[in-house]
């Protein structure tokens, strides 16, 4: 992962600017969804991932830096969590959450605590 968990890892394949909107995101585990926005934003790079049925219909936020890979011929993004640990973030409101710094920082915190070292 990348040394910030709001940048994407040099080694990912993400390419700036790249439109991601619609990638599948498969967790260690298994799919989770479909990216339904992203950013590139400089320090505060994201996706918020729709989870479909998987839990509810809800949308999770995840930090760039959580991205091992992303596969552009398959439309596919690898992250390096578990669909149990993505399951258990906090929770995310599309509505309230996007650009909030103190969201940020929690979903920072609990993604941080979560990374393979």
């Amino acid at each position: 992962m990348s040394d910030s968990i709001w940048g994407y890892n040099s080694t990912s394949g993400h390419t700036a600017g790249a439109d991601l909107i619609g990638y599948k995101v498969e967790a260690t585990d298994g799919s989770i969804g479909k990216v339904d926005k992203h950013s590139d934003d400089v320090d505060s790079a994201y996706l918020v991932v729709d989870t479909g049925v998987w839990i509810f219909g809800k949308h999770v936020l995840l930090p760039a830096g959580t991205v091992k890979s992303v596969d552009s011929s398959e439309r596919k993004i690898y992250v390096e969590l578990t669909k149990e640990q993505i399951k258990d973030s906090p929770e995310f409101d599309k509505d309230k959450h996007v650009g909030d710094p103190a969201y940020h920082e929690q979903v920072g915190t609990y993604y941080q605590s979560h990374r393979r070292i």
